[in-house]
């Protein structure tokens, strides 16, 4: 069984967790930010203290890798990296539109079986960087940014319930409108629900990097995506 650490700051919210052979053996979060400078390390000390005092052999350390805010995604990596230098273990990430999918999976076991998943991070205005995934988190679509309108999703929605969440779903709801739309409230990202993603990460030997890994910062594909009038 593999003891993985795991790292969530795509959004203003910090979390960490400490995970075993599919259990929770440690949870922190703070919600009060984005204040990730303050919370991180702490969080991640006694994370550590606590597999240290529990003489569990620390595997790896799993880190969102966004798309997210700059700071956070910044702050979260830099620590993941530094604790995977410092005691010699392998660095997994985890992409955090799929993990938004998790705990929708996991609390919706009434969800019709064609359902599609559309997590939403929030960019400026209209625009959201979503994706949309079937229950397996399989892609239905390439992932991207979405300047929403009332068809953006049309073609997903007219043959199937799509299940739209996330802290960019909200602004959407009038704006999409379907009868086949189904809006989940107050899913954010957090480090414990990153570990089905992370363990299976593990077990394929699907590793990064140390020294070049970099997350994928949502300021910089929204830089580059064309403005687009709806």
């Amino acid at each position: 069984m593999s003891c993985i650490l795991h790292i969530e700051t795509s959004t203003s919210v910090c979390s960490v967790a400490v995970s075993e052979g599919g259990a929770c053996l440690f949870s922190r979060k703070d919600y009060s930010g984005p204040n990730h400078a303050v919370k991180l390390g702490t969080f991640v000390d006694e994370a550590l203290a606590f597999v240290d005092g529990q003489g569990i052999p620390l595997d790896a350390v799993a880190v969102s890798c966004g798309p997210g805010s700059y700071t956070g995604l910044r702050i979260g990596v830099s620590m993941a990296k530094g604790i995977c230098y410092g005691r010699g273990v392998k660095l997994l990430s985890v992409p955090t539109l799929e993990l938004l999918c998790v705990p929708v999976l996991l609390e919706h076991d009434d969800m019709e079986d064609d359902a599609l998943l559309c997590p939403m991070i929030d960019a400026r205005r209209m625009e959201v960087y979503a994706g949309v995934f079937d229950r397996a988190l399989r892609p239905v679509r390439e992932v991207g940014a979405d300047v929403v309108g009332g068809d953006t999703y049309r073609e997903y929605l007219e043959a199937h319930p799509v299940y739209f969440f996330g802290n960019g779903a909200a602004k959407c709801m009038e704006a999409i409108g379907h009868p086949n739309a189904r809006f989940v409230d107050g899913i954010v990202p957090l480090a414990e629900w990153m570990m089905p993603l992370a363990e299976k990460r593990m077990a394929d030997g699907t590793f990064e990097d140390v020294a070049y890994f970099v997350p994928f910062y949502l300021k910089d594909f929204v830089a580059k995506t064309p403005r687009k009038l709806v």
